[in-house]
């Protein structure tokens, strides 16, 4: 039987709670419930209006955006919203996704956004409480992206109490000991 490549992307690396998997599209991630890191690249400038803050002025460049996707149809229907162009104005991130290119999406079935956000805390974070505006812990879901090679060094880079994230040819995975 062929396998398709929605299902190699998705059994090849074993897909664990901690395990990170890069999916250029939606239909490579699997309808589990997760957490995810998009990556937008956005060509110019963009305003983004959230209620009760003054409006803010993103440069072009690269955006990570830290969610959770614990709906129906999990990662995979809340990947395909992001990567619509044709979509209503829903949360915060819909401003970026609306007027940007998704490049992809690193996926944790069963992770939390949180924690994603925690790993990459040496980012900046252009927006205060950007799409964390219900969450407690964190400072923004948005982060800068850095390029390439300092983004793998990003999340290679270890947190206190949390195992070690290696980039390796598009596919993320933590390195635990055994």
């Amino acid at each position: 039987m062929r396998r398709d490549r929605r299902e190699l992307c998705y059994h090849r690396v074993g897909m664990s709670q901690s395990t990170l998997q890069f999916c250029e599209n939606a239909a490579a991630a699997p309808r589990s419930p997760g957490a995810y890191i998009l990556r937008i690249e956005l060509t110019r400038p963009v305003g983004v209006v959230i209620a009760g803050r003054p409006p803010a002025t993103l440069a072009a460049g690269h955006y990570l955006y830290c969610g959770s996707a614990y709906g129906p149809g999990g990662l995979r229907a809340r990947l395909a919203r992001h990567m619509r162009r044709d979509k209503s104005m829903h949360w915060h991130i819909d401003q970026l996704t609306g007027r940007g290119a998704v490049i992809g999406a690193w996926i944790m079935i069963g992770g939390s956004e949180c924690d994603l956000v925690a790993r990459l805390e040496a980012l900046a974070a252009p927006i205060p409480g950007f799409g964390s505006s219900d969450c407690p812990n964190c400072r923004s879901h948005l982060l800068r992206a850095p390029d390439s090679s300092e983004l793998r060094g990003a999340l290679s880079s270890a947190n206190t109490g949390r195992a070690p994230l290696a980039v390796q040819q598009g596919v993320t995975t933590t390195n635990r000991p055994r």
